[in-house]
């Protein structure tokens, strides 16, 4: 979010970039600031929105639905290129990694409630937005962290 996308045209850009491989992950650094932090002047309110609750199903509903990257490109943007990135040894699903694992119910649409997200911070511009994906277990190291 910093820089902010302010045109059509920036967005654009970003999904040329993401299909044909210029941007090969989709990342939020999730930045869930206090309320106070960004009901502030615009330029003294922190940076970023919180985006870990919302990145799946954003990037499933925008870019998947919409034609522009297969399911198997954006789950290699969110979970195997980063963890080459990174160097770490995820994001694969194999018989002696560690168990870290979402469960998705794709046809579950739903609309964004900020009032609902379990972060401490509500700031999201897509509070309201209509998405699919919806995240129904998440298991971490093998053990079960979240269920819808």
């Amino acid at each position: 979010m910093n820089p902010p996308l302010r045109s059509q045209k920036d967005l654009e850009a970003v999904i040329e970039g993401l299909k044909d491989g210029t941007i090969d992950i989709i990342a939020t650094d999730h930045a869930p600031h206090h309320f106070d932090e960004k009901n502030v002047e615009f330029e003294k309110a922190a940076n970023g929105i919180v985006g870990f609750e919302t990145a799946l199903a954003l990037s499933y509903t925008g870019l998947v639905e919409k034609g522009h990257l297969s399911f198997q490109q954006m789950i290699e943007k969110l979970t195997v290129n980063p963890a080459k990135m990174l160097k770490i040894d995820k994001g694969t699903l194999e018989e002696g990694k560690t168990a870290d694992l979402i469960l998705v119910d794709f046809d579950n649409e739903y609309k964004v409630d900020v009032s609902k997200f379990v972060s401490k911070g509500k700031n999201s511009p897509f509070d309201g937005f209509k998405v699919k994906g919806r995240v129904m277990m998440t298991i971490v190291g093998g053990k079960f962290v979240y269920e819808c």
